[in-house]
This record gives structure tokens, sequence and C-alpha cells, in this order.
């Protein structure tokens, strides 16, 4: 879904749905005291040493260098095969994020699909070795043609060539962060740490992470081979990673990549009672957006509207801001096909909170207990999982 549809823009353009939408039969949905800084331009590094500060404007990943804020690269072909958005758009939307200082691009084989890849590919090629780009590998497609066959496969051969067709499509030697998508509880996470440790050992992959993963396979596949990053839904709607994820993240010096960091757009305030959302749309099949449970969620909205207009900025920068206030190793990756939204979210950097107010916007998000479930069932399933030997 575009994480930043603004209202108006629900009914007739549902490729609002995140790029990490997992929909087959139309019902399955997405498997995706701080200070922040203004993010600065076209910085080269990509790794360092872990635990060294940053410069300004960058955050550390584990060993991984990025900017503050990421952009998830979005293609909605699997889900939307007739309501694709304008591929040079696409590319220019990359390109125009760069030059407003964005250097992390997340995306995945699953998201097109493959064609994601291609037009990240395409639209990078000019400053390659100036961004860090990542992708995914874990669901069971045909590498050939994309087709998902409706679950997961981490098998080491299959991590292998799957590696393979993506350094193709992306055009280029290596990737930055390489993430497992999903844990595939047939396969040992150790078997998935030494597949993906040769590939670093040969220079294809710089760091690797976990999205979603159970927390015991969390600490097992650090203990196998260092993890940069796990990448899990965070938003101002679904705070539930604060409890165990986050902190267990913070304990082993692993980085925390927010994917929907808006709440499918939910915490930019385009989505009031009147909305409605087609059937095929994520959100649709998730009951956090049914009526009765809306209602009291936007209660969450509010909150972001009043710091909105204390802090001269928007209610989705104010979500983006909270998220960056946890630490300096948490980078939201909002995902959109829109130009302005794109520089919108960019700019969340510039929104400081101090630690009082902080303090003072946890109170009152803690005061409001969200209502209604964040995914359809069969996401769920996926999320959390350990691997056999965890």
């Amino acid at each position: 879904m575009n994480e930043t549809n603004r209202k108006g823009d629900l009914m007739t353009d549902p490729i609002d749905t995140t790029r990490r939408t997992l929909l087959t039969a139309g019902a399955i949905g997405a498997v995706a005291a701080a200070t922040t800084v203004a993010i600065g331009g076209g910085a080269h590094a990509q790794s360092t040493t872990p635990g060294a500060a940053p410069p300004p404007g960058r955050r550390n990943l584990g060993g991984l260098q990025v900017s503050e804020i990421g952009l998830g690269v979005q293609n909605n072909a699997r889900t939307f095969p007739t309501l694709i958005p304008n591929r040079d758009a696409q590319v220019d939307l990359i390109r125009a994020a760069y030059d407003q200082g964005v250097t992390f691009f997340d995306c995945a084989e699953f998201y097109g699909p493959h064609e994601c890849e291609r037009i990240l590919g395409e639209a990078i090629s000019s400053f390659r070795n100036d961004v860090q780009i990542t992708t995914k590998f874990g669901f069971d497609l045909d590498l050939q043609t994309g087709e998902f066959f409706g679950g997961l496969n981490s098998r080491p051969d299959h991590i292998k060539r799957a590696v393979e067709g993506s350094l193709q499509r992306l055009n280029t030697d290596r990737v930055d962060l390489l993430y497992q998508h999903r844990v595939d509880p047939d396969v040992p996470i150790a078997d998935v740490a030494g597949v993906v440790g040769e590939l670093i050992d040969e220079g294809k992959v710089l760091h690797w992470g976990l999205s979603e993963p159970g927390l015991s396979t969390l600490r097992l596949a650090h203990a196998e081979r260092p993890l940069a990053a796990v990448q899990n839904e965070y938003s101002v709607l679904f705070r539930n990673v604060e409890t165990d994820v986050l902190p267990l993240c913070r304990e082993l010096g692993i980085g925390f990549v927010p994917f929907a960091p808006l709440g499918y757009g939910f915490m930019t305030g385009a989505i009031d009672m009147s909305t409605q959302f087609v059937p095929t749309d994520y959100r649709a099949n998730t009951t956090r957006m049914d009526p009765e449970n809306r209602e009291p969620n936007l209660r969450l909205v509010e909150v972001a509207r009043d710091w909105a207009a204390r802090k001269g900025a928007t209610p989705g920068q104010i979500s983006l801001a909270y998220l960056m206030a946890q630490g300096p190793d948490v980078v939201p990756i909002p995902g959109t096909t829109n130009l302005q939204h794109m520089r919108e979210n960019a700019r969340a950097t510039q929104v400081i909170l101090t630690a009082d107010e902080l303090v003072e916007l946890t109170s009152a998000l803690d005061a409001i207990e969200v209502q209604g479930e964040r995914a359809p069932p069969i996401v769920e399933e996926w999320n959390g999982t350990e691997a056999s030997d965890a």
C-alpha cells in the first residue's frame, strides 16, 4: 500500500496497498531523549564499525550506515495488475528521493513480482555506490516468473538462486542488506545463516537481517552470523514491538527498520469514518479498519494532529518523528508513489522531539488502546515464526 495516500485517493486509487501486500485470491494481506536531524545528501559511507557514532543525517543499522529515513520502493502488479504506477514516474521518484538525501532503498523479489527490483536497479544506476539497497528472499516463488506458490522457502539452494536473480534485476554486484522475508519453520536458521554467510564471504551480500522473526530465532540467527537489522511492522498504530522485539534488538546491537511506519496511511489523516475500501485493499481485510474499531483508533490521529499543530508539521511527520525518536538505530521506510508525499516524509527528519516532549507524546498514545487486528489470519501465522532449531 501507498504509505502516504492522502484523503480523496482511497476510493479511486487502490494501489495504496503496501508493497508488502501478499494477497492471494484477494484475501491474503501484507505479509511489511531523542532528537532527529535533517538528512544529508550524497553520503557514500555504507559500512561502519558497529557502535561508532554516525555523522549528522545518518544512522547505523549494525555495521551498515544509512540515511535517517528510507524509501520503500513500490510496485503493486501482483495485487493490482491494472493499476500499476507509471514506471517512469517510479524511477523519477527514486531519483528525487536521492536528491532529497534518502540513500536507503527497500525492495524484494516478491514485490511486483521482480519488477520492484528492476525499477530500483534502473533508478540508481548512476549513483549505485552512494546508496544502500535491501532486498529479500524467503517466499516460495518460481524464480523465473515470480509466480507465488503460497508458502515459504528458505532452503539453501533456493536462497542462492534467489539472490543471483535479485542481483541481475538490480543490476548490481552486491546487496547491502539482505533479509529473510519470513522465517521458514522447516529450515534451521543455522542453515540460513550459513548460506547467507557464504554469500557475504563472496561479497555478494554485505549485511543480513530478518523480517518479523520469533525472538528465539532472532537470538540464534545473530549468534550464528551477526545481524544488521530486523524489519517489522511498527507505527503509532502498531507499537507492539516496543515490548519485546525492539528491546532485544537494542540488547544485541541490531538496528530496527519499521515497515508500514504510517500505519498503511492511517496516521497521515487520510482515513476517516466515511472511508470505504475496495475488497482487494489490504486494509479491508484487517479488523482494525472495521468501523467499530476504526472510530476509537482515530483518536491516535487526533493526537498526531494536535502535535502537528504544535510543531508546525503534518500528522504523518509527527508519526515518523515518534519512531525515529525511539533511538538512533531506528530507520523507518515509508513507501509512496507520490512525489509530494515522499518529500513530506523525508522532511520528517527535521521534526525535533525533546526528551520531555517524547514522554508527553508517549503518554498520550499509551492512553489509547488500539482496537482490532493488524493483519488477516494467514499473515499473522507468518509473523513471529520460530525456525526449527530455535
